[in-house]
């Protein structure tokens, strides 16, 4: 019984029928593309560029958001944060659940307050039919048992199903990056280049870091995802990811790692796992300086419980 749950409920949630099918875009020159302000959009403060439909050889075409700074000026290098999930962030009168991170309230304020070092933030949008592919970190997969991998692959209902968190982070690294660094006025270096989310995205900013360490400095990971998909008993995904974190997490000297939870909603299922990722965090070599796992109590796994904590990585991460 417990196996005919655990197939139907990640069956719910991977929405497999829907396919990952890889729209193929030949990007011959990703600086020259069209990129135009976002009027419509209520921010706090600063400005809203979009590029609609960033075209990619790597995943399905979606929007890419670019947050500046009120005093945004070329003349000056900015810091950059990826964040994914990038409609979410913003402006609650165009999200799903009307919330929103109000990363342009924390960004501006922090700034002002020249408590941070001078960031924009690049904001991925997710596809919701293929976000699990597209989120969930691919060679974790690896460390599963074989029967879970068939199982998985069976369920799909379709001989097109493919993890595609690799190419995922190809796009990011490969495609959106080199025009970020060529049409806005930043740092590209390792150690001005940053990555963040929150649940799956949690996952994949810890995956980005440990795929691409030369690249990233430092990852934020808000109500990381440990349990992979839906929490069922036996659940073999924890295993497989913390086996993944333990052998390709990059060097605590030269990186820094923020995991944070709750324990309301989804959230409660996160805090046993905590002493796994200090164990981790620790046999790597990070101390209190270079990561944080840190718990909140009483706080859910939404957008407003995110928002409310939200200086907290951004400082640990920035700080001047």
């Amino acid at each position: 019984m417990k196996n005919v749950l655990y197939t139907i409920i990640l069956f719910l949630v991977i929405s497999c029928n829907n396919g990952q099918k890889k729209e193929v875009v030949k990007v011959k020159d990703v600086k020259h593309l069209k990129v135009k302000k976002l009027t419509n959009t209520v921010l706090f403060e600063g400005s809203l560029e979009r590029v609609e439909h960033f075209p990619s050889t790597y995943i399905k075409p979606r929007n890419v958001d670019v947050w500046l700074p009120k005093d945004y000026a070329k003349s000056k290098k900015y810091n950059v944060i990826y964040m994914h999930d990038g409609q979410m962030l913003f402006d609650s009168a165009t999200t799903w659940n009307k919330q929103e991170w109000k990363v342009d309230e924390w960004a501006s304020q922090l700034q002002k307050q020249h408590k941070v070092k001078d960031f924009i933030v690049v904001a991925i949008h997710n596809i919701p039919d293929i976000r699990w592919q597209d989120l969930f970190p691919q060679k974790a997969f690896k460390f599963l048992d074989e029967d879970k991998k068939s199982s998985l692959k069976s369920i799909s209902g379709s001989k097109d199903f493919t993890l595609n968190g690799d190419n995922y982070l190809k796009f990011l690294v490969k495609e959106l990056k080199p025009f970020i660094d060529g049409n806005y006025s930043v740092y590209i270096g390792q150690e001005q280049t940053f990555v963040m989310g929150s649940s799956m995205g949690g996952l994949m900013s810890m995956y980005a870091i440990s795929e691409y360490p030369s690249v990233f400095g430092g990852a934020a990971c808000l109500s990381t995802h440990w349990v992979g998909a839906m929490p069922v008993d036996d659940n073999p995904y924890p295993d497989a990811i913390f086996k993944y974190m333990a052998e390709n997490l990059p060097p605590a000297n030269t990186h820094k790692l923020y995991f944070d939870f709750g324990n309301k909603t989804l959230d409660e299922h996160y805090p046993q796992y905590a002493p796994r990722v200090d164990s981790i965090l620790k046999q790597k070599g990070y101390t209190e300086s270079s990561a944080k796992n840190l718990f909140f109590e009483g706080t859910d796994h939404s957008e407003n419980s995110w928002s409310q904590r939200l200086n907290i990585p951004l400082l640990f991460l920035l700080k001047k």
